[in-house]
């Protein structure tokens, strides 16, 4: 005699529960935030009506484009310094050979896992310690000194995203470009670079939204009168959140997908590109 035993895919069940609460708890809230953006109230307490105003109030803030302005100008400068030495870093830390390598590579990417809170407080013990021969010990903060703590995060993520590329690139190109009569910095700017570009622009876009997002860092190291996005929004709410803020909190997400999937096109058009 045989007993039947009916197939009950209670793994798959539990499987589909848990991402559906997974997905729920990630992308609910900025669910409740976009609906909340539209609404008429300036208490987001009630839904009283669908109005643009507070999207069309926003843009027309001074404060938040003057903010909007200074995080436009750290993310630009850090992000263009940090490619720079970043992919440089990568190459080297790929190519050579040196003493304390394992070492250097380790402290390079140190920024990728050390809380925000210990890179602000020492970038800002930094900061006076080199004051104090210059300027009597006052410290000199400014919207400058910010690029200068998100170059430090900004780099290792650009220097990540460049050496994740270089383990898949034939490490002898620049040999055979070396072999047929270029200079290394020949072999460098027209053989390696090219091939790296994709990985450069990606490093680059994650990091300027990264340096965009970053309060904690730029309320340590911002001088009078610089004042950043992030840290707009945390003087202003406060007292509240205001429709206002939902409603810049929307644009901030959709420009900051925008970004993702920009960098992920280059990604897959590269990827595409090599096996191709």
């Amino acid at each position: 005699m045989t007993s039947f035993r009916p197939h009950v895919k209670l793994p798959g069940s539990w499987q589909a529960l848990f991402s559906l609460l997974m997905f729920g708890f990630m992308y609910l809230p900025i669910l409740v935030l976009t609906f909340y953006s539209f609404n008429q109230s300036p208490y987001s307490a009630g839904w009283q009506g669908f109005t643009l105003d507070w999207y069309r109030k926003f843009f027309s803030d001074k404060r938040i484009l003057a903010a909007l302005g200074d995080s436009l100008t750290v993310a630009v400068f850090a992000v263009g310094i940090a490619a720079i030495i970043g992919t440089l870093m990568a190459v080297g830390l790929a190519r050579y050979q040196f003493p304390g390598k394992g070492l250097y590579r380790g402290i390079s990417y140190l920024p990728l896992i050390i809380p925000d809170i210990a890179i602000a407080v020492s970038t800002l013990v930094f900061l006076a310690a080199v004051a104090i021969p210059f300027s009597g010990g006052a410290i000199q903060l400014s919207l400058w000194t910010i690029v200068a703590a998100h170059v430090v995060f900004c780099l290792s993520y650009v220097a990540l995203v460049v050496s994740t590329r270089l383990t898949n690139l034939n490490p002898h190109l620049e040999e055979a470009a070396l072999d047929l009569g270029a200079t290394p910095a020949q072999a460098f700017v027209q053989v390696l670079l090219p091939e790296l570009a994709p990985a450069i622009i990606s490093g680059c876009l994650l990091a300027f939204v990264l340096s965009m997002d970053d309060f904690l860092i730029a309320s340590f190291t911002a001088g009078g009168g610089a004042n950043t996005l992030p840290m707009e929004i945390f003087s202003r709410i406060r007292t509240g959140v205001k429709p206002d803020i939902n409603a810049l909190s929307v644009v901030l997400i959709l420009a900051s997908g925008m970004i993702f999937f920009i960098a992920e096109g280059v990604r897959l058009r590269s990827e595409h590109k090599r096996l191709g």
